[in-house]
């Protein structure tokens, strides 16, 4: 008997929760209504900068190297909750050619979510 009502609880419990999957994904505001919406993206999105203030930009400019990052969003990428990824970009040029000669792999920056 005890089985019997585990199970039950279980199948409601799956329910439940397919259904909120469901209402925040077709329902439109819903997701915002509840958890807010995502910051504004920064205004330079897009743009390399050269970085020569951090260690990093430094550390390459040692090496005759310049540092060139940027902040790339890509709307595609999201995943259930939506809204795009916002990755930092770095890349490395050879001073003399500015020739690319190393890129870092993307590093995704957390954005937060703002309550209207």
């Amino acid at each position: 008997m005890i089985g019997v009502f585990f199970f039950l609880v279980a199948i409601g419990f799956i329910g439940g929760l397919v259904y909120l999957l469901v209402v925040h994904r077709e329902v439109p505001g819903a997701m915002e209504q509840r958890l807010g919406v995502l910051e504004a993206l920064p205004a330079d999105v897009g743009k390399w900068r050269d970085d020569e203030d951090s260690e990093e930009g430094k550390a390459a400019a040692a090496r005759g190297l310049k540092r060139e990052t940027r902040l790339f969003h890509d709307p595609n990428a999201g995943g259930f909750l939506g809204g795009g990824k916002l990755l930092r970009q770095v890349r490395y040029r050879n001073r003399a050619t500015n020739e690319i000669v190393k890129v870092e792999p993307d590093e995704p920056v957390k954005r937060k979510r703002v309550r209207a």
